[in-house]
């Protein structure tokens, strides 16, 4: 007994040791005097091209004596982050001048390599102290020339690092290229370059707390934030007087539509059903397909639950600016905490509609969205892997993605799954349904499902299009996104319009007689989704400068994939508020 207590006190020590080590100077941002500032390496790739990034050794710059990779957590990796020791060395509070790195001898093919990311615009990233660093690795002057082989190639040699401070916290790191010193790399010749740096520190009342503050300001500017809020309210104004317009009207509809269906059952033989209660036989009859619309429904449940979760946490502040990889780990740990939520809905769902194989309407639930989402992932990473970027995963990222899968994912959907059959729950229909359908009537053109997807996803993306280019400008490129309360106020409305022009779609679709509206209200909910990707080909071509088959394949691929969940998300909702409609106005005339 006293054996275990000693082996037991000397686990507790080992661990308080190991806490003790982990927490340095570098983990609290406090430094004293003449301490090493840690300082690493990330990336460097063409400044146009986001997702194009390579690791900073890659381009033939000094190593540093000791080569070291930082441990980086899920959402790092996913963000295409490898940082390593850069070669310079920034200690706290120590001023130096002119330090040189190294003298190296360029050979042929690394002075073409150089010139061919110099051409590209390739700028390289760094992190000191948790705090970003950027600079361009070198410069062209074109001298009014356009045949590039008429340009010049100069590479940047020396660095200058403004480092502020206030007490022992680092507040601001800044990095300028001298522009004065400069390597010549127009011609394939071998080149003597001596990489060099200066540090200056300076004194600062700046908090700790607020030293992220200029991210913010600069992607927020008075000026531009007061565009920003113009346009938005604008832009939801049209919408909300459009959709009031709208209300009214179908609200007028509704309300003669009572009084005439009140005024028939008072005198039956005087007339005939016509419009809206005449499909009351049919309109609560079961969609074809059912697994396939439980399944969607319960995708885009999961996918709602996920969103709304996500705007919480950057409400509350955790997406603060250069928060490396938090969005990432955000997203994969609450789509895989949430996936219950998909198996209860969708399985619940189907068992109202008198499915009966629940097990493999919960397996189509799990590849719905996962498996579009996997296939375009495999060939994107082939595709990364192929160009030797930073934006294909490791073997090991992969594994914990697929334990996280196998292992939460999976078993909740599962059991949420289990719990849907078991909640016998049964479909609340205020007519019953006849044993044959009647024939819907021919309709014009308009009335079919193309044109009515076309009419629903307008006025939503109508509310959405002007700030889907500060997004696109922020995750395809190299803008800060922290306005997260105007992101919400346009996601509410977002969902509000969806709901409601799909309601009113519905409506004129049963006022046609056409009662097979189960499809039709998600397909045109979810349409807002088709129109994102439409504006993905107009900000590509019109408001952006990416380029290469690389950039090309992530832009489109990983866009055809959120859009796809927003149809997912927007289909479902579209729906529900149109299945609410269909049931109150059915429960509030007598159908025989």
């Amino acid at each position: 007994m006293m054996k275990k207590r000693r082996t037991l006190l000397l686990i507790v020590v080992f661990i308080l040791y190991r806490i003790s080590q982990v927490r340095s100077d570098a983990s609290d941002h406090r430094y004293q005097q003449s301490d090493s500032v840690p300082l690493y390496a990330n990336k460097v790739g063409p400044f146009h091209n986001p997702s194009e990034t390579y690791r900073y050794f890659d381009l033939p710059f000094c190593l540093p004596a000791h080569l070291k990779e930082k441990k980086e957590d899920l959402g790092e990796v996913l963000n295409g982050d490898r940082l390593v020791s850069a070669p310079y060395t920034l200690d706290f509070q120590v001023d130096k001048e002119s330090v040189v790195v190294c003298k190296k001898k360029l050979k042929k093919n690394e002075v073409a390599q150089l010139r061919t990311a110099v051409l590209k615009d390739y700028y390289f990233q760094m992190y000191y102290d948790d705090l970003p660093i950027w600079g361009f690795i070198g410069k062209v002057d074109r001298e009014g020339k356009e045949d590039p082989s008429g340009f010049k190639y100069s590479l940047f040699q020396h660095i200058h690092f403004d480092v502020s401070y206030n007490k022992d916290r680092v507040i601001e790191v800044n990095a300028r290229m001298d522009p004065h010193s400069v390597v010549d790399l127009t011609e394939d010749k071998e080149v003597e370059v001596e990489f060099t740096y200066t540090v200056k520190w300076r004194e600062t009342d700046i908090p700790f707390e607020n030293r992220m503050d200029k991210f913010s300001q600069t992607s927020s500017l008075p000026h531009h934030l007061e565009i920003h809020w113009f346009s938005i309210v604008n832009s939801c104004v049209t919408v909300l007087l459009l959709t009031g317009f709208l209300a009214t009207i179908l609200m007028r509809v509704l309300k003669n539509d009572f009084i005439k269906y009140a005024h028939d059952e008072e005198s039956p033989d005087e007339q005939e059903e016509t419009g809206w209660k005449y499909t009351h036989g049919d309109v609560f009859r079961f969609p074809k397909y059912k697994s396939l619309f439980a399944a969607a429904n319960g995708s885009g449940t999961q996918l709602f639950a996920l969103t709304v979760f996500i705007f919480l946490l950057a409400l509350v502040g955790v997406f603060y600016p250069y928060n490396r990889g938090a969005l990432f780990t955000a997203l994969v740990v609450i789509y895989a905490l949430t996936s219950g939520i998909a198996g209860y809905t969708a399985t619940s769902f189907y068992c109202q509609l008198e499915g009966t194989n629940w097990v493999r309407n919960l397996m189509l639930t799990g590849g719905l969205f996962c498996g579009p989402l996997f296939l375009t992932f495999c060939f994107l990473n082939t595709v990364a892997i192929t160009y030797s970027s930073t934006a294909a995963l490791p073997v090991g990222t992969i594994v914990v993605i697929v334990l996280i899968w196998m292992l939460v994912t999976s078993p909740l959907l599962v059991l949420g799954g289990i719990a849907g059959k078991n909640s016998n729950v049964e479909f609340q229909a205020p007519c019953r349904t006849t044993k044959y359908p009647r024939e819907i009537p021919e309709l014009p053109w308009y009335r079919s499902t193309i044109p009515q997807m076309a009419m629903a996803g307008f006025l939503p993306f109508s509310a959405i299009y002007i700030e889907l280019y500060y997004i696109f400008a922020s995750v395809w490129g190299h803008r800060i996104y922290t306005i997260y309360s105007i992101l919400s106020i346009v996601f509410v409305i977002l969902l509000i319009v969806t709901a409601f022009i799909t309601v009113a779609l519905t409506y004129f679709q049963l006022a046609a007689e056409d009662h097979e509206w189960w499809w039709r209200s998600f397909l045109c909910g979810g349409s807002t989704g088709l129109f994102i990707y439409g504006y993905c080909l107009y900000y590509y071509y019109a408001r952006s400068d990416m380029s290469g088959f690389m950039q090309i394949s992530f832009f489109f691929g990983y866009m055809a994939c959120i859009c796809y969940g927003f149809f997912l998300m927007l289909g479902t909702v579209g729906f529900r508020a149109a299945l609410l409609f269909v049931r109150h106005i059915y429960r509030s005339i007598k159908c025989e």
